[in-house]
């Protein structure tokens, strides 16, 4: 049996009361449904307390380093804020060192009437800089309030589900590719 791609899950927001966990929790019970992927959901929170909790353990800061270097692949579910995406998720990305090169990244976004896609354009940018390879394949959720239901589930879910398969079909591809690549030669020796 072919060994699993590992994939993180990424929360790219961070606000209390997010819709991001509803997006967030609908891609995961459908990433279940998939056999050849282990999914580890990774949620910057523990980075950012509010005023009133205590400074962030460093601990944290590393067990999300130490997630984010064992995956194969990144999913990052994003949000739209300001035609942009979230200031904690830059953060992330500017912060942990090392865990992103030769490694794939695709996108599920929401917002408003664009779905969030803006946000991704940028994050495009910011992850070719980060030495990734980003999947064209996007799962986008304008209006994404309206398109879930009260427990979460999307109202469409047949197209959802067909979206989010195409994705992690492209995500898997570039993952056995990439880790194939890193395992023959290290990526840091042509960076």
């Amino acid at each position: 049996m072919a060994k699993p791609i590992r994939i993180a899950l990424i929360h790219g927001s961070i606000r209390e009361g997010r819709f991001c966990d509803t997006i967030v929790r609908w891609a995961a019970r459908e990433i279940d449904n998939h056999d050849a992927i282990e999914l580890d959901i990774v949620d910057p929170s523990p980075l950012f307390p509010s005023p009133t909790d205590e400074p962030p353990i460093e601990s944290a800061a590393i067990d999300i380093q130490r997630r984010l270097h064992r995956a194969d692949a990144f999913l990052v579910a994003t949000p739209e804020y300001n035609h942009s995406f979230s200031a904690p998720l830059k953060h992330l990305l500017d912060s942990v060192y090392g865990v992103w090169q030769a490694k794939p990244v695709a996108f599920i976004s929401y917002g408003g009437v664009s779905g969030g896609l803006r946000a991704v354009e940028q994050l495009r940018l910011v992850f070719a800089e980060l030495h990734t390879a980003t999947i064209r394949q996007v799962v986008s959720f304008p209006n994404a309030p309206e398109q879930f239901d009260q427990q979460g589930y999307p109202r469409e879910p047949e197209r959802a589900a067909r979206n989010l398969a195409k994705l992690l079909a492209q995500l898997g591809w570039w993952a056995k590719a990439l880790r194939q690549a890193r395992q023959e030669e290290a990526y840091a020796s042509v960076s």
